[in-house]
């Protein structure tokens, strides 16, 4: 089913990869703020990166107005209920800047789940513990006192909030790039991060996006969609340097690469939300500079 999509207000952020040590780390966080970007978000790995949890503390103790969050949580590796309690604590700690992104773990992952002991099931059984402890996290963000005995989770009379604190409204940010998965963030997400090749042309990206607006979301509110850039013109995180030609794929309609004059480059962005409804746009560290003139030209539009 294909749908309308819905025009946002466009919000931008940067995805943090690496990891500088305490000044530098407090220094990058002030620095993605004053550039004018909404997010500073950060991937969860056990073996290069900071842990997500402090490392967001830290960014939200030196800002003000910036908002943080997990791009993504492996859902594996941590219990719910204790996803929950670190939630809560960093989104009063922050008052309320915090944004929740959960996925199922991407293919490969096997080996961080072996550093932790753990085995990794097929993409049908990741899928539906997300699905099970999804549903557990939001009720204990809730407020509520919960005993589960799932199939993949358990809890005896779990809550998270301290006596007196309100429940806390944490936006949900779900990752997927199969058809399942992303109906599951049309479902129950706030946000919904399109995982597309970056190089995929905006007939892929339709179609990701149709999945998710073809869920039934009992709330009858419509989802925030999200794409990450991984090529601002010609600057392209050092991974990728050598082996892509940005203006070929540029020309192409690679919906994961802007190009031209801030200008353009802001005017491609608005064209893509009018079309696909993607306001919700993400750089790597390595591009923010690159990206901050077209934050600039679009902020608050």
């Amino acid at each position: 089913m294909t749908t309308t999509p819905e025009t946002r207000p466009f919000r931008f952020g940067v995805v943090a990869g690496q990891a500088p040590p305490g000044a530098a780390w407090s220094d990058l966080a002030r620095r993605v703020e004053s550039e004018g970007y909404d997010t500073l978000v950060m991937p969860d790995n056990v073996s290069f990166g900071h842990a997500v949890f402090p490392a967001l503390a830290a960014a939200a103790a030196v800002t003000t107005t910036l908002r943080v969050g997990t791009y993504v949580l492996a859902n594996d590796v941590r219990h719910p209920v204790q996803v929950a309690k670190e939630a809560a604590t960093l989104a009063v700690l922050s008052d309320g800047r915090f944004e929740l992104g959960l996925g199922a773990g991407r293919p490969g992952s096997e080996r961080k789940n072996a550093m932790l002991g753990l085995g990794f099931d097929r993409p049908g059984v990741r899928v539906d513990r997300l699905v099970e402890s999804i549903g557990l996290i939001k009720r204990l963000l809730a407020g509520e006192t919960v005993t589960v005995d799932g199939p993949h989770h358990r809890a005896a009379e779990a809550s998270v909030l301290p006596y007196g604190t309100p429940p806390q409204q944490v936006p949900l940010l779900v990752a997927g790039g199969g058809p399942r998965m992303l109906r599951i963030a049309g479902e129950h997400a706030d946000i919904a991060a399109l995982g597309v090749p970056f190089d995929a042309e905006e007939s892929v990206v339709r179609a990701a996006v149709d999945h998710v607006r073809s869920a039934d979301r009992p709330d009858g509110t419509s989802v925030e969609l999200n794409m990450n850039l991984m090529a601002v013109g010609e600057t392209v995180p050092r991974y990728l340097a050598g082996r892509i030609d940005t203006a070929a794929l540029a020309a192409r309609g690679a919906v994961g690469i802007v190009s031209g004059s801030p200008e353009e480059m802001a005017d491609q962005l608005r064209e893509r939300r009018e079309r696909l409804g993607v306001s919700y746009v993400l750089v790597g560290d390595e591009l923010m500079e690159a990206f901050a003139p077209v934050v600039d030209v679009l902020a608050g539009s």
